[in-house]
């Protein structure tokens, strides 16, 4: 069986003469996908008018200064509960989303009001030094208690206090009828970013009220991205440590694992349905990256098109569709795959990777096989993310200097390969790479997603305290 694989994996190969070698992706990240039962955008788009109006927000909220005069610096916020334990002081906040203030047909009852916790150490280091991060949520991170007690606890140990907002669709604010995770509307994900850059102003403001500084934002992939945003807008310097994220949310719902969980046919069948998405929207959504380099097609004169991309500053899905005739297909899923040393170490046996490789392998054709036919769906996907998500569309935070990002090298979940680097976009950030994929990483690594938020902080003391 083994050998039959290899020989599918080398015929895959000669299709792709055209294109790069695929970057390796951790087997585990796929087999971790395969095992999850989460299901996303299962009732579509959203409502046509209510992605334009997120697309026209993204617009405002991607100025820092529009985007932090939005929120004013005395915001209400409501205390519910304190609590004092061994380790640490917890106190418990809500208020409501600023986003519900501009866009309240938008806003489920049951997201609107933000909840958080706040957990500062006993006693401060002296000197007036009382640093206090923001924690943002990964997917499926529901409620308080992971990342408190993951994160933030080791970090008190340091002197770090932490504040950890609950997720919009998430925890206490997840909406009546969806199951655990599983964001129902595309708009959805858009809606849950713009919620948490507002409330990341909320909140930085409050914290600089009662003299907490440096701040810093961080959180775990999706939390990772969701921080980077919160940075991009806050007008003064602040540490960032996105982990396991990078640049765009495209490639996790398009090339990544990921994107075997989306139901493509519902998404193709809504958008030739709705002229808005192709007629309006389409024009309005940019690829910021070269839209094949992640990418193949059986056209050749495609690639020569492509020549010209180094001096197109983006591209419409509309365009990409007019550049290809046939067979937009992926090859930056797990079709090829790394052991790295921490995927070794993990509970799964060798031989049962082993014998679900050839299972994998046979799933990503048939989701390759699933983009192929719902192609004007995965291009406008490809757009829409960018547009919303790309951080070559967001302001550069204050202070870059400040960043330690640290990513996973075969990544299965959010791959790299085309895609802008952080490196590019944040001149003078820090960006680590572990030998490791999504999953193998978070089990092995918080350790040093920790050690990174503190060494942050350590630079923040030195410039600015």
């Amino acid at each position: 069986m083994l050998c039959q694989y290899f020989i599918l994996f080398s015929c895959f190969h000669i299709k792709s003469q055209f294109q790069k070698m695929p970057t390796p992706v951790s087997r585990l990240d796929v087999i971790y996908r395969r095992i999850l039962l989460t299901k996303f955008f299962m009732k579509g788009w959203g409502a046509a008018e209510n992605l334009k109006m997120l697309l026209d927000f993204r617009k405002i909220i991607s100025n820092r200064e529009h985007c932090y005069n939005l929120v004013p610096s005395n915001y209400p916020i409501k205390i519910i509960n304190k609590q004092r334990r061994s380790d640490c002081e917890i106190i418990e906040g809500s208020f409501t989303s600023p986003l519900a203030l501009y866009m309240p047909n938008l806003i489920h009852q049951d997201v609107k009001t933000a909840y958080f916790q706040l957990v500062l150490p006993l006693n401060w280091p002296t000197g007036g030094f009382k640093p206090v991060c923001i924690h943002f949520a990964g997917t499926g991170d529901h409620f308080f208690w992971r990342r408190r007690n993951i994160m933030a606890k080791p970090l008190l140990q340091n002197g770090i206090g932490a504040i950890i907002l609950e997720n919009p669709y998430y925890g206490l604010r997840k909406p009546e009828g969806q199951l655990r995770s599983s964001l129902q509307y595309v708009s959805d994900i858009f809606i849950m970013g713009g919620c948490l850059v507002l409330e990341s102003i909320v909140l930085l403001n409050w914290c600089a009220q009662l003299g907490f500084g440096p701040l810093g934002v961080t959180g775990i992939s999706m939390g990772g991205h969701m921080a980077s945003l919160a940075a991009s807008n806050w007008p003064a310097p602040i540490v960032l440590v996105p982990c396991l994220s990078w640049s765009t949310a495209s490639p996790v719902f398009t090339e990544g694992v990921m994107s075997e969980s989306i139901d493509w046919n519902k998404l193709q069948e809504e958008y030739l349905a709705d002229k808005t998405y192709q007629d309006i929207l389409a024009k309005i959504c940019r690829i910021v990256d070269n839209p094949f380099a992640c990418s193949f097609t059986a056209q050749e004169t495609a690639y020569t098109l492509l020549g010209k991309m180094d001096e197109l500053s983006s591209i419409t899905p509309n365009e990409v569709l007019n550049l290809i005739e046939d067979d937009p297909v992926s090859n930056c899923p797990a079709i090829t795959y790394k052991h790295s040393d921490t995927t070794r170490k993990f509970l799964l046996n060798e031989d049962v990777l082993n014998a679900l490789s050839p299972i994998s392998f046979r799933s990503s054709q048939t989701a390759v096989k699933m983009k192929n036919k719902n192609k004007e769906a995965f291009w406008f996907m490809k757009g829409v993310m960018d547009e919303c998500t790309h951080l070559k569309n967001f302001s550069v935070p204050f202070d870059t200097s400040l960043i330690i990002s640290v990513c996973a090298k075969a990544d299965g979940y959010i791959p790299r390969q085309g895609i802008s680097k952080l490196e590019d976009i944040w001149p003078g950030a820090t960006v680590r790479y572990v030998d490791s994929g999504h999953v193998s990483a978070y089990i092995w690594y918080r350790k040093l997603f920790i050690d990174s938020i503190i060494e942050a902080f350590e630079r923040a003391k030195k410039m600015y305290c």
